[in-house]
């Protein structure tokens, strides 16, 4: 265990109130974010007439400006928290993408897009914090709870597409900028706890035993590098690949996402009984033979493939969170920032780098890469310290 829990001699219960807002409002954030911007690809590509390239580079900066403000902003949070960066964030997360619907080019496009992602950078350090100060001794389920709203967020971001825009076009995304006010009534109804509980948590930070482990967290970094790689490359090419109606499509991505966020709440809640390390290890081997047999099945095999492999590649979502946490026990903001923001960013790095393969090669070729990732991710995560506590020595 880390040290934060020498601080009392029994673990606070969790503030399930707090933890069910944030997570809530991780569902908003995440919906606009990774959760519909890869999924408007397709949209945005016919509205702006863009090749492949062109299109997934609005991927890479929404991801990026996210990937690059989250640790920033967790490093600077973790010097002097700015509770306020929560509501902020979030309102600007929506506001971006509302945006979108009314801008005419390109450039305005990415402009806007960027905005979203800058927002979501500012959210997620703020918002982690908070759930791992209202988790009490349960941590991988309060991360879990936090994780799965923006999991759900990202599996109903696709749905968006049949059920809203595909009758309004992408115009119909102003009317996220209402959704952006009315952000602010649901982080305004927790900001004072939050700033409370803050303050609480900084005046016993310097009992916080034991050293940031920076070799495990370049590991596990690279493993969620892997991960975001798996999971943006199937949401924004899986339309491309399978050359079926855009509506079939996204109910694909669904059901991908939607098992991947089942899979985190799941993996939380056995992360706490059986271990970090062997979940996520665990996680990664099972979603590898997934993998490999996504390239080469069709109809419903396919879709109980990315059904079973959506489950097992995001089960370890929460658990890389709260593993990062203890890789730092004295950045919390900014190990959330790593394990939740760059792995995004490195998302958005990997769809530009996969929709250049594309024009050059064909899409086939992303889902013959995609396959081997999750193999890669599960050798790498071998090299994580363990999380179990070492066994004490008894007196005589």
């Amino acid at each position: 265990m880390s040290g934060t829990a020498s601080v009392s001699t029994a673990p606070a219960p969790i503030f399930r109130r707090a933890v069910f807002t944030f997570s809530s409002a991780h569902f908003i954030n995440d919906l606009m974010t990774t959760g519909l911007v890869p999924a408007l690809v397709v949209l945005y590509k016919q509205a702006f007439h863009l090749n492949y390239t062109q299109s997934s580079m609005i991927v890479l900066v929404s991801y990026l400006t996210s990937s690059i403000m989250q640790p920033i902003f967790g490093a600077v949070t973790d010097r002097k928290p700015r509770v306020w960066l929560f509501m902020v964030g979030l309102f600007l997360s929506c506001l971006g993408l509302g945006l979108t619907g009314i801008v005419h080019s390109y450039g305005w496009l990415l402009v806007c897009v960027a905005i979203s992602g800058f927002g979501s950078g500012a959210f997620h350090p703020e918002a982690s914090r908070g759930t791992h100060l209202a988790s009490g001794g349960k941590k991988g389920l309060a991360q879990a709870i936090f994780q799965v709203g923006g999991n759900a967020g990202q599996a109903c971001g696709p749905l968006l597409i049949p059920l809203f825009l595909s009758r309004t076009g992408i115009h119909g995304l102003a009317w996220f900028i209402v959704l952006a006010l009315l952000s602010l009534i649901l982080t305004g109804n927790i900001l004072g706890w939050l700033s409370h509980r803050v303050q609480e948590a900084s005046a016993v930070r310097k009992q916080v035993i034991g050293e940031n482990h920076i070799p495990g967290v370049i590991a596990l970094v690279s493993v969620i590098v892997l991960r975001s790689w798996c999971q943006v490359g199937v949401v924004v090419f899986l339309p491309f690949y399978m050359h079926q109606s855009l509506s079939t499509s996204e109910w694909l991505n669904f059901v991908f996402v939607g098992a991947g966020a089942l899979g985190t709440f799941l993996g939380g809640v056995w992360s706490d009984r059986i271990g970090m390390k062997r979940l996520l290890v665990g996680s990664m081997f099972i979603a590898t033979p997934f993998a490999l047999l996504l390239p080469y099945v069709h109809g419903v095999l396919a879709l109980v493939d990315l059904l079973l492999f959506g489950f097992s590649v995001l089960a370890s979502f929460a658990v890389s969170v709260v593993y990062m946490q203890r890789l730092l026990p004295r950045n919390i903001a900014m190990a959330s920032g790593l394990s939740i923001g760059f792995g995004v960013g490195a998302g958005g790095i990997g769809a530009t780098f996969m929709g250049g393969l594309s024009d050059v090669f064909g899409v086939p070729l992303v889902f013959t890469v995609l396959s081997v990732l999750p193999l890669l991710g599960g050798l790498i995560s071998l090299l994580i310290p363990t999380d179990r506590p070492k066994p004490q020595p008894q007196a005589n």
